[in-house]
């Protein structure tokens, strides 16, 4: 029985581990901390390490200034003593010395689960941290995935390479599933506050994996198995991916019609009940929606199912770079100018409104399409001063951020963030394509796309 492990929990005597410091990892940390655990954090990341060591900042969304304190060993306030369920503040240590793992109760894992080349689900990461955990694994130990993945990548793949040791989950660790469910910078929900469906390999795999959740948020939802706990996370995302995907060919209509689909949407949307507005982009960014359907998309093939509606919606908001080059071409046609050698200047590259991250950003696309078209392409983005190396443009790193001017033949508007929403870009005298409704006033220079 569990019975040992979920009085430690309760207790905070557990000692936590959490795999990843990134998006995911480093909120739960923060979470766990202040709930009064004592919380190793692990990367294969030195720089993050140390940034933490340090107590600086690495994503600008995310406070970590209960860790700093926590690292001073000073006390907390009243008021977020009072805010804690239990009146001992954690401890906090960030390692790359994943030898530490056997000093765990509990580890969750959060790490990448991209897709390949070949847009085929890219499991290295889990099954790397995997192997490295059963090196370390011991009896009583629970070891729970975070990592969107498709579902039986917990009851088969993960258990597999664990139960290699001799010991068996359920009987010797306990092993479950919890999908991330983390929305940057969102300022209604946090960690803490956003329910958290859980799912354990037998039942008493879940009741550990609840005894920890509850410790951290208000609600957890405790679902029958880790597949799941792994099909909920996956039609989260691609109810937003087929959303996302018809108000983007909405767009592309209704726009051959002269009818604005922002004020379609935003006029549907008073309805009080059967609708939720979506809205369209560019092209979709973040971990999840541009990844996260194609795992299932992978595994229905196994069962000799096609997922059209997935598939569907894949094409339509892949396209939709395309799309936006399309609306810069016609801009620079219109004042007499051609896309080689035009100056453009790109506004945002985080896939998001006001926050640092970057990642699968249609920005990039969007930069390298045009740049083979012969544009000369700058950006502008307060979040993301210079560009990190990425494995699909490794050849954008190190590019920098440059002011706003009117030295350019046409702007490019790809995220809103607040600090656009005050400018009147249509005083530059160029051509504007607006990808996010940033520009409200009515002008011949701005193109919707």
């Amino acid at each position: 029985m569990p019975q040992s492990l979920i009085k430690k929990i309760t207790g905070r005597s557990a000692r936590i581990g959490v795999i990843g410091l990134g998006y995911v990892g480093l909120p739960l940390v923060i979470e766990f901390f202040k709930s009064g655990f004592d919380v190793t954090g692990f990367d294969v990341d030195a720089r993050k390490v140390k940034a933490l060591d340090r107590g600086e900042r690495y994503i600008k969304h995310v406070d970590i200034s209960p860790l700093i304190v926590g690292r001073s060993e000073k006390a907390f306030t009243g008021k977020e003593r009072k805010q804690q369920s239990n009146p001992k503040s954690g401890s906090f240590r960030p390692t790359t010395d994943f030898t530490c793992l056997e000093e765990m109760n509990c580890i969750v894992i959060c790490v990448p689960t991209p897709l390949t080349k070949y847009r085929e689900p890219d499991l290295s990461y889990v099954l790397e941290t995997t192997k490295t955990i059963a090196r370390y694994l011991r009896k009583g130990q629970l070891i729970v995935l975070e990592s969107t993945t498709y579902p039986g990548t917990t009851d088969e793949d993960m258990r597999t390479v664990l139960e290699k040791t001799g010991l068996k989950a359920g009987r010797d660790f306990f092993l479950a599933f919890s999908p991330e469910r983390e929305d940057p910078n969102n300022r209604e929900y946090r960690t803490g506050t956003i329910p958290k469906v859980v799912g354990g390999y037998t039942k008493k795999c879940l009741a550990a994996a609840v005894a920890l959740y509850d410790t951290i948020v208000l609600k957890t939802v405790p679902v029958s198995s880790t597949r799941v706990a792994e099909a909920t996370k996956l039609i989260e995302n691609i109810y937003r991916s087929v959303n996302i995907a018809l108000v983007n060919e909405l767009k592309v209509l209704f726009d051959r019609m002269g009818i604005d689909i922002w004020e379609a949407i935003d006029a549907a949307k008073t309805k009080p009940f059967g609708f939720q507005a979506f809205y369209p982009g560019p092209g979709l960014g973040g971990h999840c929606i541009p990844i996260d359907p194609f795992y299932l998309t992978w595994k229905a093939r196994e069962y000799g199912f096609s997922t059209r509606f997935i598939e569907l919606a894949g094409e339509i908001n892949t396209s939709m770079p395309d799309y936006v080059v399309s609306k810069v071409v016609k801009a620079l046609n219109d004042v007499r100018k051609h896309v080689k050698d035009s100056r453009i200047l790109m506004l945002g590259l985080s896939y998001k409104a006001n926050i640092d991250d970057d990642r699968e950003s249609p920005a990039y696309r969007l930069m390298e399409k045009l740049e083979e078209m012969g544009a000369k392409v700058s950006y502008n983005d307060p979040y993301i001063p210079v560009i990190k190396p990425t494995r699909e443009f490794s050849k954008l790193a190190g590019r920098k951020s440059v002011e706003i001017t009117d030295d350019y033949d046409l702007l490019l508007i790809t995220t809103a963030h607040d600090e656009y929403s005050g400018t009147d870009f249509t005083s530059f005298g160029v051509p504007v394509v607006d990808t996010r409704d940033v520009i409200k006033k009515k002008s011949r220079l701005v193109y919707r796309a």
